[in-house]
This record gives C-alpha cells, structure tokens and sequence, in this order.
C-alpha cells in the first residue's frame, strides 16, 4: 500500500510542475517556425544529468526547407567525444498553433504547440545507451528570445522521474558563426 501511496504521490508532484504554455500568449517576439528555421540555423547545446553534471557538449547544424507541405529539419549533431549523428524532422503546422513531427529516433508522434514566443514539444525518443535503445520521454521548451536567437530547455524522463536535461541555443541563418 505504501508502494502505491508513494507512486501517487510523486505523479501528482510531476503533475504540479508543468508550465501552461498559454502564459506565453503575449510574449514577443511571436515565434514563427517556419520563417525561423527555413534555411541554416547552428546551435550548440549540452546534455546535463539529473545532478547537473555536464555528461556531453554537442553542435548541430540545421537545414530547413518546406517540402510536400511540410516543414523539414535535417539536423546534423557532432558530439563532444567525436561521434556525429543526423535526424529529419517532418512537421506539419496544424490549426491553432499546434504541430506534429516525426524523425527515425522518435517512437510515434511529437506533438507541440506553439503560442506567443513559446513552443512545446512533448515526444518518446529512442536513446542509444550502452548499446541498448531506451525510450524518453521529452518534454521539450524553446523560447524565441529575439529575431535570431531561440533558448531550448529540455526535461528527460524515465518513468516519471527527471533523468537529466538538454539545453541549446539556436541561432539562425547568418548571424552566428558556423559550428
């Protein structure tokens, strides 16, 4: 009982700490995906443990085009230990602000919603860890923090439980050096 209890618990304490993206409905300026990410965007990022410990510093290098309705990301990551790795995004902009995507290492769909400044990406990746494949769980916060620049703070979980983050800064087309 006390098992069950305790699983209660810590799913309602999860459940308190989840931002309502709709708070971002006036921030400027207005994130637009499309007109962001068509063409180059660079961005570097890190990937944090649950104890703030830096485990990995990656580059990426964005292409964007729209494509059959779509809009495709071709990000091309190189890691900090030397291994690289690429993943397609497709998206496709639904009605009121709300998209979905699909890449190789996402199991099913991710689903976002972009309002103000703000979109929020909540998806199951498939993580290679120690030559096993893991299922994460995202949920994924980018804020446009002027014309050029987006801040993205990512939550990992396994089973409810914070199992490390993901921090990026994107910067678009040409006006940050190449990775």
């Amino acid at each position: 009982m006390r098992i069950i209890l305790s699983m209660i618990f810590v799913c309602l304490l999860a459940s308190c700490g989840t931002a309502n993206i709709h708070r971002y409905e006036a921030a400027q300026p207005k994130l637009d995906l499309e007109d962001y990410f068509i063409g180059t965007t660079n961005a570097w990022g890190m990937f944090q443990q649950r104890d703030g410990e830096v485990i990995k510093r990656f580059q990426v290098v964005i292409e964007g085009k729209k494509e059959a309705g779509q809009l495709v990301l071709d990000e091309r990551f190189k890691y900090s230990d030397g291994t690289t790795q690429q993943r397609i995004w497709r998206l496709k902009k639904m009605e009121g602000g709300k998209w979905r995507g699909t890449a190789d290492d996402v199991k099913g769909e991710a689903i976002g919603t972009v309002v103000g400044n703000t979109l929020n990406w909540r998806y199951t990746l498939l993580l290679p860890v120690d030559g096993k494949i893991i299922e994460v769980s995202m949920d994924d916060w980018m804020y446009l923090i002027d014309e050029n620049t987006i801040i993205n703070r990512t939550s990992m979980q396994k089973f409810g439980i914070e199992v490390g983050q993901v921090t990026i800064a994107f910067c678009r087309r040409i006006t940050c050096s190449k990775p």
